[in-house]
């Protein structure tokens, strides 16, 4: 969205007629709590309502900027999904909301939900249907506010902390995408293998340049986490998983399933599965 377009859904808010005193009162009550504490910047008052009044705008402008996006809800109804709209819409989606940048785009994770036959197109993978999934919506615009006007080449896959980047991943989970761009933003509808079973691990959904994962792009630490490499455009976002609903036992199934095997550089091998991801 450019400039003029963000200025125009801005004028176009509505306030109610009490909204600059309450406002005011606000400040001062802030300021007022503000000067009780034992500590305190050495500001004058001047100052000091400048800089809450400072806050209030920016977080103003933060509330408009990300209801000028449409919500998981919307963009599963623009795909024809009614089911999954209804299941963005319940107690068990999550409201994430969480914006990166890098090299010339802004990405933001919007919302997620999981669970049994939430989708009105079930996914199949390797000729069989899987209901359970994970769903996840997330937007790409470019930071200068230049409008897209069709999707960039990027890729975007789960990763889960304590297992191989080549073994866990959009590809090996089956995962699929749809996308479309509205008013110079694209908007993605993700969905994979649910990935709850992984819970008690660090679940990352990765947004980046680049192709199927690997320890090149995605480094690894010692202890299990991952990154994303140096130079690379992207971003890497932490999925807020309940660890309750961890499985264990399914998850090291999957990562058998896969039939790789790993050497002690961190390279991956397994001829068959390796033709599998370049196909998928």
């Amino acid at each position: 969205m450019n400039r003029e377009e963000y200025k125009a859904a801005f004028d176009q808010i509505s306030f109610s007629p009490d909204f600059q005193a309450r406002t005011q009162a606000l400040l001062r009550d802030c300021l007022r709590e503000s000067e009780k504490e034992t500590q305190k910047m050495n500001f004058s008052k001047p100052k000091k309502l400048a800089v809450l009044l400072a806050a209030a705008v920016a977080l103003l402008a933060v509330s408009v900027s990300a209801a000028l996006f449409l919500t998981p809800a919307d963009v599963a109804a623009r795909l024809e999904d009614d089911p999954l709209a209804a299941a963005f819409q319940s107690d068990d989606a999550v409201a994430l909301n969480e914006t990166a940048a890098s090299g010339d785009y802004t990405f933001t994770l919007l919302g997620m939900v999981s669970g049994e036959d939430l989708s009105a197109l079930p996914a199949e993978y390797n000729g069989e249907t899987v209901r359970d999934r994970t769903y996840a919506v997330f937007t790409v615009a470019r930071t200068d506010g230049t409008p897209l006007t069709e999707q960039p080449n990027l890729s975007y896959s789960p990763l889960v902390a304590g297992y191989h980047v080549s073994a866990v991943n959009g590809w090996t989970l089956g995962a699929t995408c749809q996308s479309f761009v509205e008013d110079g933003v694209a908007y993605y509808l993700f969905d994979t293998q649910n990935l709850e079973m992984f819970a008690d691990h660090t679940v990352y959904f990765a947004i980046y340049e680049g192709s199927v994962p690997d320890p090149a792009l995605f480094p690894t630490a010692e202890d299990g986490t991952i990154s994303l490499a140096e130079g690379v455009t992207g971003a890497l976002f932490t999925l807020p998983l309940d660890a309750e609903k961890a499985d264990p036992a399914a998850a090291e199934a999957f990562v058998q399933s896969t039939g790789l095997e790993f050497i002690s550089d961190g390279e991956a091998v397994g001829p068959e599965n390796d033709a599998a991801l370049r196909e998928n």
